[in-house]
């Protein structure tokens, strides 16, 4: 039987998506995600926790992430999790958990990313404009 490495999160990203390129030349795009929760303490008040979360994609899902995306947007990720290890110039070992995304979605507007009603979009990213859903006819709907 296979195993299932899987991880689903919503949450912010805490800075603007990093793209580079591998070796291979295909897109690659990085960004943290922030996953807020709170639980009672010993006291019964409640505690927020956060969780950060690396989130690498691939192809045009890199693409369309490192053009779209922003600090403070609310984003879907659905991926598989996995570890690395490495030797640090420190002599010591290092470990981080990522998630290569296999979905991103979207969840809020443009103009709500950090809590404003206009969010300059970076350079890069203002001669693009997402692109539009029609409008669904709702004659046509089977229900």
């Amino acid at each position: 039987m296979a195993g299932l490495c899987k991880a689903t999160i919503v949450g912010y990203l805490g800075s603007d998506p990093e793209m580079r390129y591998t070796p291979a030349g295909k897109p690659m795009t990085t960004f943290r995600v922030a996953c807020s929760s709170k639980r009672r303490g010993p006291t019964g008040d409640l505690i927020d926790e956060t969780q950060w979360f690396r989130v690498v994609c691939f192809n045009r899902q890199a693409e369309l992430a490192n053009e779209y995306l922003a600090r403070g947007r609310l984003v879907f990720v659905e991926g598989r999790l996995q570890s690395q290890t490495w030797d640090g110039q420190d002599g010591q070992k290092h470990f981080t958990m990522e998630i290569l995304a296999n979905e991103v979605q979207f969840l809020d507007s443009r103009g709500k990313a950090e809590g404003t009603e206009a969010a300059p979009a970076a350079p890069r990213r203002a001669a693009a404009a997402a692109p539009a859903a029609p409008e669904p006819d709702l004659e046509d709907l089977p229900f």
